[in-house]
């Protein structure tokens, strides 16, 4: 088994002294609009109904 993070697994988390915490709904806004995948779908649609032709 690999111990690679064994020296900081334990850690607290890190609080920022400057910055407020995000959060949960702002944190869901910023990755709300991302679609990486835009037009895959019609393009596997378009794709398989040029293989059944």
């Amino acid at each position: 088994m690999d111990h690679s993070y064994d020296d900081i697994i334990n850690l607290p988390h890190h609080v920022s002294k400057h910055h407020p915490q995000m959060t949960i709904a702002s944190r869901a806004a910023q990755f709300a609009p991302f679609a990486a995948l835009t037009g895959h779908s019609s393009a596997i649609d378009k794709a398989s109904e040029t293989i059944e032709e």
